[in-house]
């Protein structure tokens, strides 16, 4: 036979269980606090907030990742009833994500990710990005409260980066 014929059926073969394996963010767990569709609306108000309209965005709030293990801004301040259009940029050279949640379910999330590195992003509460990447988080804030924020990349988290929305009446 063909080496290349031979070395194309391993190829073929080895790439679908690879992709099985890293598996996806969606379907590697089943984290409450993280999957924000599956909740029923006494957690969401936990969360304070839900996924946000992105047709009614009442402002834009520009956040930057870097490799100093930091957000800028690192506190934001919020109305109860506004939809906010988080418009996240990484300015480091290593990937970065911004997840939106309760300060529990984000060291539940980090401690996942450690046994999980390669899992993907899908919920709408987060957004992983590479170097240079930027991206959106469209969310709605539905009562005053805090809600925290954090990179749940390995040792991110532990190095500083978090940071919190203070939601206001």
């Amino acid at each position: 036979m063909n080496k290349k014929y031979i070395v194309g059926l391993l190829m073929a073969g080895v790439f679908p269980v690879m992709t099985l394996a890293a598996g996806n963010h969606s379907n590697g767990h089943d984290m409450k606090g993280n999957d924000m569709s599956s909740m029923d609306k006494e957690e969401q108000s936990a969360m304070i907030g839900k996924p946000g309209n992105p047709a009614k965005v009442d402002r834009t709030v520009e956040v930057s990742m870097d490799d100093n293990m930091r957000f800028t801004p690192a506190s934001i301040g919020v109305k109860a009833g506004e939809t906010i259009r988080f418009f996240v940029r990484n300015t480091g050279k290593a990937q970065h994500g911004m997840v939106l949640g309760d300060l529990k379910s984000l060291k539940e999330h980090a401690e996942m990710m450690r046994s999980m590195p390669n899992m993907q992003h899908g919920e709408p509460n987060m957004i992983n990005l590479k170097p240079g990447q930027r991206g959106g988080i469209t969310w709605e804030f539905t009562q005053a409260g805090t809600v925290d924020f954090a990179c749940t990349i390995p040792g991110h988290m532990e190095s500083g980066m978090v940071g919190k929305v203070a939601v206001s009446q």
